[in-house]
């Protein structure tokens, strides 16, 4: 069983300074999974904190789902491949392709961490966007629910940046 859980915190461009960042920062944590699980080789507990309704958490479960949940899987020889899914509507930082965020064993917790301005039009008349903030946790086989939240992971790949145009600072 492979389960991953995608918290995103979701915000318009009105809402990018400093006040705002306060309001929202630490939502990207993540969150206690939901026990039990359903049953399913994939299990994907999404949660999204959208400032269109007071970043009041919504999350959804979803087993052998379809549904892109920010990274690509591939199981070879009972590890896992977890790559970066090719952007979409990404309109910084670039859009870039596919590639290896890294490979957990049996067992193995990994965290990818990302930040994004996505385009909601893409009508260059009118570019319009909103952002979001990713921290992605996957498990190569079952995972105690509070693992995710309290640790510890094996493989911790940061990706965000600035998303005005320069690497993030630390």
């Amino acid at each position: 069983m492979v389960t991953v859980q995608r918290v995103r915190v979701r915000w318009g461009p009105a809402s990018r300074g400093a006040a705002r960042a306060n309001t929202r920062r630490g939502l990207d944590r993540p969150v206690f999974l939901p026990d039990p699980l359903p049953p399913g080789e994939v299990v994907a507990h999404e949660v999204l904190f959208d400032e269109a309704n007071g970043y009041r958490p919504r999350d959804e479960v979803l087993a052998d789902s379809e549904r892109d949940p920010g990274v690509r899987l591939m199981l070879r020889d009972g590890r896992l491949i977890v790559s970066r899914a090719a952007g979409g509507s990404v309109a910084y930082p670039r859009r870039m392709p596919a590639s290896r965020l890294f490979t957990l064993a049996p067992g193995e917790v990994g965290r990818y961490r990302a930040n994004f301005r996505l385009l909601v039009t893409t009508c260059p008349c009118n570019p319009s966007w909103y952002y979001e903030s990713w921290t992605v946790h996957i498990s190569n086989g079952p995972v105690d629910p509070a693992r995710f939240r309290h640790g510890p992971v094996d493989h911790d790949v940061d990706h965000r940046v600035s998303l005005y145009g320069s690497s993030r600072r630390r």
